[in-house]
């Protein structure tokens, strides 16, 4: 075996279908804004040099030996924490919430950094369960790792994103063994507890998100308007789209955030079905390709930490096409990969540097 792996042991297969979603999301970022005449960079060059960046940062991230960045995760966790809490403290607030933090002249949110760092920690302690079952304590351990970070970015108040740390959780756990019957209550408990997060936790725009999720026709200029002109976009494209510029509810702005949150509204409207269908199996390889390299990673840790990625990822693709065609609450958790946005960019890039660190370690002695 070789003592340092090359270039050529990236998953290449891996990479080329995330540069296809990459590219198919700057032509719709162009396609949903080139006529919008806002002053500055156009935004799909922006995204272009956030790719950019994460490609260097996904290459750095993959050179360290994945053992070393997994021997300090105790110190990538309070460092997170603390980060959220200057959030809290002396954040940007855009909309009324309090997400981002000011880095180098632009604005960076801090819970993207923090689902990376979830990944990590959770990768090193369920790596370090010696048993094949994991034990109450344990679960009791991870919950209280994964719902520390979870409150404080509730508090923002940023539900999407807190949402997204249970997977990487469950799927941990999943792994590593836990019992049905520890399940089975948690599961009892989360439902017992719905009721309090809807009166104590829950900010009123949030409740209404919801409600308006069941029935948007209600109130279809003020809060249905995104559920309703994201459906009507979607079923506009028919089999085969109006073409690249020609979607009218792209082109005319109703589908709201049509090139970040909404991105796949406005892919459906203008490449139709088709392009969906390519969309979606790009991304099915994606996953399947992480699993994949799971399976063949040389140690748990490394299984772990891609099943991490794998998990999240999973996540955004299901509960973003979902919320397109009114199936879950709209809840601002973007595509990654297609989606505009310097934070989760470099968030999806990271990731696929430490799935390439543990796919390269397997050549390495």
């Amino acid at each position: 075996m070789k003592e340092r792996a090359g270039i050529r042991e990236y998953d290449w297969w891996l990479l080329a279908i995330a540069g296809a979603i990459c590219a198919m999301g700057v032509v719709e970022i162009y396609s949903a804004t080139h006529n919008t005449h806002t002053p500055g960079t156009a935004v799909y060059i922006k995204q272009l040099c956030w790719l950019l960046t994460g490609a260097v940062c996904m290459l750095a991230i993959s050179r360290v030996d994945y053992h070393r960045i997994l021997e300090q995760a105790p110190i990538f966790y309070l460092v997170g924490l603390v980060a959220l809490a200057a959030v809290l403290a002396v954040g940007e607030t855009r909309l009324g919430a309090k997400r981002w933090l000011p880095v180098l002249g632009a604005f960076f949110q801090v819970s993207e950094l923090v689902k990376l760092i979830i990944i990590i920690v959770l990768a090193r302690f369920y790596s370090e369960v010696r048993t094949d079952q994991l034990a109450l304590s344990d679960l009791i351990k991870a919950g209280i790792l994964t719902g520390i970070p979870l409150i404080l970015i509730l508090k923002q108040p940023d539900l999407g994103t807190a949402m997204v740390l249970v997977p990487v959780a469950v799927v941990g756990a999943f792994l590593a063994g836990i019992q049905w019957k520890h399940a089975a209550v948690i599961l009892l408990l989360a439902g017992l507890l719905i009721p309090v997060g809807w009166g104590f936790i829950l900010k009123p725009y949030q409740k209404e998100r919801i409600q308006t999720f069941l029935r948007p026709e209600d109130d279809p200029k003020k809060s249905g308007y995104q559920i309703l002109q994201s459906e009507i976009a979607v079923g506009a494209g028919g089999f085969w789209g109006k073409g690249l510029g020609r979607g009218s509810q792209n082109q005319g702005g109703f589908v709201p955030v049509r090139y970040s949150d909404f991105i796949l509204a406005a892919l459906a409207e203008e490449t139709g079905f088709i392009g969906v269908f390519i969309t979606l199996g790009l991304y099915t390889a994606l996953l399947l390709r992480l699993v994949h390299n799971a399976q063949r990673a040389m140690d748990r840790s490394g299984m772990y930490l891609v099943m991490g990625v794998a998990a999240i990822l999973g996540f955004h693709l299901l509960v973003n096409a979902a919320m397109m065609i009114g199936k879950v609450p709209v809840t601002g958790i973007p595509l990654p990969l297609m989606s505009y946005g310097g934070s989760v960019t470099l968030f999806v890039f990271l990731s696929l540097g430490l799935v390439m660190n543990v796919r390269i370690r397997r050549f390495v002695n």
